[in-house]
């Protein structure tokens, strides 16, 4: 046990500290472990470490408060954003449903317990190499699972049949009953007989519907593909890629920020091997990082998110660009043009469409709250300033005729910067587009600086660089800050990132691992 905690309290930095303190710190890391390992998989086990080690981080700061440390331009910009939406949640159009979206405004507090529990250069890279390894679980089961196939995909559906009075054509697949996963028809047969009535998740082409079928749609017949109305099944080998988040946007955007890292850091130990530098990072570590890119890079193919794509894309030339040069870009472009046919290829399989597709229906509805967002947002001086509320359209959606009249499902404007000048006005845009710019010039500065022995510190600071522009290309497409799984892994990255650069600026020497 104590060799254990020993382990630990070096991982963590921990310092002089005794008693109480000591054991709080101790907790504080290890929910903040937590959090990491959990943050490419689940929301809800991501949100409780955090929020338990923020209350335990809060209770050590009060049994032994610590020195202040001034405050920086980026701190003023990520609290005025978030005092700003309190702004504009009260005078929301529907302020009981906008001063509850006030939690996920408030994840950029992530940033802030990172810092406050990473001491030593070891802790950030522990954190860093333990959210890619984390990662490479999902990557590694999602070939694994695309070979196996899942659920029930249906041909020869009967259009007078029940699966097709259920919605349900030819070759869509379906995935379960509730929570439950299928993989026979016969499931299905007697969940209907055993329930009278079941709800059911069926895939189609680039998308999930539910339905539902009663003991009274079933049709006569004595095998469960005549009750259900249709001739032939197979496991489906053919859907996107969603990790174990269930919703493939979600791990695409998640995939790009966590590839950019696993990038940044290939780069810098490819250069700092090539140089021979003292501490150089061995072939070892190269192949490595090589081979979670390889698999990754294979799950967002089979994701076929063209947004994240396209954001890891430009991520990955800047990081190349920077960390070694301009005549690399010919290489690496080279290397990366059989991964985009594969994508491509993809695409057309998965989502029978093109890279750029005017026929695609995504990118009309798209097409269509764009314009829908940005009447509603200049429509008035007040939502112009203030926005209309964050989530408010889930009340006044029809109201204010958006999503096609209801011809659309109901979501939200696919792109953040629209997202956040209607939700909460101009400034909040503005804000935001503050808090990127000093974000990225601090990493920037901090790399043309650099002045460490350690390939993983310029690794991890590339790899957020590049993360960010990733996300800043996607995000122009999805609304990937208002998605809680995706903004808690961007604000880790942020912090690391940003802890790393305080301690080699302090203290040069810092103690590594």
């Amino acid at each position: 046990m104590r060799e254990l905690l020993a382990r630990l309290d070096s991982i963590a930095g921990l310092g002089d500290e005794r008693g109480a303190a000591r054991w709080l710190d101790r907790a504080a890391f290890i929910f903040l472990v937590l959090m990491v390992v959990f943050a490419p998989h689940s929301i809800a086990a991501t949100q409780s470490a955090w929020l338990i080690g923020m209350t335990i981080y809060a209770v050590r700061l009060a049994v032994a408060p610590r020195a202040f440390t001034g405050i920086s331009k980026l701190d003023i910009a990520l609290f005025g954003l978030f005092v700003w939406s309190v702004v504009s949640s009260i005078l929301s159009v529907a302020p009981d449903i906008s001063l509850g979206k006030l939690r996920a405004a408030m994840l950029f507090v992530i940033v802030y317990f990172v810092a406050g529990n990473v001491r030593t250069k070891a802790a950030g890279f522990f954190l860093a190499f333990t959210l890619i390894a984390s990662c490479m679980f999902s990557a590694l089961i999602t070939p694994i699972e695309r070979l196996i196939g899942r659920g029930v995909e249906v041909h020869g559906v009967d259009p007078a049949g029940p699966l097709y009075r259920a919605d349900i054509k030819d070759g869509d697949t379906v995935l379960g009953i509730g929570k439950q996963r299928i993989s026979s028809p016969d499931e299905v047969v007697t969940a209907i007989e055993r329930d009278g009535t079941v709800e059911f998740r069926v895939y189609k082409t680039d998308w999930e519907i539910k339905s539902t079928l009663s003991r009274e749609d079933l049709a006569a017949g004595s095998t469960a593909n005549e009750r259900l109305g249709f001739t032939s099944w197979k496991p489906s080998h053919n859907w996107r890629s969603a990790g174990f988040y269930g919703h493939f946007t979600t791990y695409a955007e998640v995939l790009q920020l966590i590839m950019s890292l696993v990038v940044g850091l290939a780069v810098a130990a490819f250069a700092s091997w090539r140089r021979r530098e003292p501490l150089a990072a061995p072939r070892r570590s190269f192949v490595i990082l090589a081979a979670c890119l390889a698999f990754m890079a294979l799950a967002l193919v089979l994701n076929v998110t063209r947004a994240s794509q396209g954001g890891l894309l430009v991520s990955s030339f800047l990081i190349i660009l920077i960390g070694l040069g301009r005549k690399w870009i010919l290489i690496a472009t080279l290397v990366i043009l059989p991964i985009i046919a594969l994508a491509l290829f993809a695409l057309q399989q998965t989502r029978e469409i093109g890279f750029f597709d005017a026929k695609d229906n995504s990118t009309t509805w798209r097409q269509t709250v764009w314009r829908e967002g940005f009447e509603l947002w200049t429509k008035d001086a007040r939502n112009f300033t203030f926005g209309v509320g964050m989530d408010s359209i889930k009340r006044f959606a029809p109201e204010w005729r958006l999503f096609d009249n209801g011809r659309l499902p109901m979501g939200h404007f696919h792109s953040t910067p629209l997202q956040l000048a209607v939700e909460r006005g101009w400034p909040a845009l503005l804000i935001w587009l503050i808090i990127v710019g000093i974000y990225g010039r601090t990493l920037l500065m901090a790399i043309r600086k650099n002045q460490s022995a350690d390939w993983r510190y310029l690794g991890i600071l590339l790899g957020c660089l590049g993360g960010l522009a990733g996300f800043l290309v996607s995000g122009m497409v999805h609304y990937n800050l208002g998605d809680s799984e995706v903004a808690m892994v961007f604000y880790i990255l942020m912090g690391v990132s940003l802890t790393l650069i305080r301690i080699e600026q302090n203290d040069p020497e810092a103690r590594i691992i």
